[in-house]
């Protein structure tokens, strides 16, 4: 019997794959090709739990008895390119310590310390996670 639900349920659900990019040339394999890193897509619940961490309230400017709330777009990013990562682990106690760092967002800026390839990554990670159409673009494409 078929449910009015049927084509809703999770077995249709297509599963995201990971998807592999070389975000730095300074890290190479032995024949000098960039090390592809491995990376997952965060659910919508993960990146909610990201945006909110990266929110601060701060005094809004017109009305003193309210708060506007801002994103820190730099932090968020970061923490969505940390919890998109899967290989190399970035919470490796061994691999922090030959950078001389103590947390995964400050071994991924060691390990892509050029900032136009950081730049391209944090682009990468946009586009992997569905994160690159704007608003206007989505109307836009409804239209047509």
């Amino acid at each position: 019997m078929s449910s009015k639900f049927a084509l809703f349920m999770r077995d249709n659900k297509t599963q995201q794959k990971n998807e592999h990019y070389a975000p730095t040339a300074s890290l190479c394999d032995e024949g000098g090709k960039p090390l592809e890193w491995e990376f997952k897509r965060l659910s919508s619940e993960q990146n909610s739990r990201l945006r909110d961490e990266c929110l601060v309230n701060e005094p809004n400017p017109k009305n003193p008895k309210t708060y506007i709330s801002t994103l820190k777009t730099a932090k968020y990013f970061e923490k969505v390119i940390v919890a998109s990562t899967v290989f190399p682990d970035l919470y490796d106690k061994e691999l922090q310590d030959s950078y001389g760092v103590n947390t995964p967002e400050k071994l991924l800026y060691a390990m892509v310390d050029n900032p136009g390839e950081y730049d391209r990554l944090v682009q990468f990670i946009q586009r992997f996670n569905g994160m690159d159409a704007t608003l206007s673009d989505e109307i836009d494409e409804a239209k047509n």
